[in-house]
């Protein structure tokens, strides 16, 4: 099993907005293709910010590059994005795990 995890920031007054629109765009599309394993959301305050971190678990590369396109390592955008005032990583962390668990939980 392969787990994709991104990071993004937005200003605090923004992150109810944003926690909204992660779940209808990043958290959806990922649950709809076939080979995800799951959809896992935490969220961060520091300082004037909301951290934002989306780790999806897949069963494969292929069904990972289904959604995050031929270079899956690259960051996926929505057009709106800006909206929010997102600062994007630009990249991704790919890595082999051995279950489909909330990372996020204890």
């Amino acid at each position: 099993m392969i787990s994709r995890t991104w990071h993004g920031m937005v200003p605090l007054q923004h992150k109810a907005g944003f926690e909204k629109y992660e779940y209808e765009t990043g958290v959806k599309d990922t649950l709809a293709i076939k080979g995800n394993q799951g959809a896992f959301l935490k969220v961060v305050e520091q300082g004037e910010f909301a951290h934002f971190f989306l780790c999806t678990k897949w069963d494969s590369m292929e069904s990972m590059i289904a959604y995050a396109g031929s270079e899956p390592a690259i960051a996926v955008t929505y057009p709106e994005d800006t909206k929010y005032g997102l600062i994007s990583d630009p990249i991704v962390i790919i890595q082999e795990v051995t279950d489909a668990k909330n990372p996020f939980e204890d």
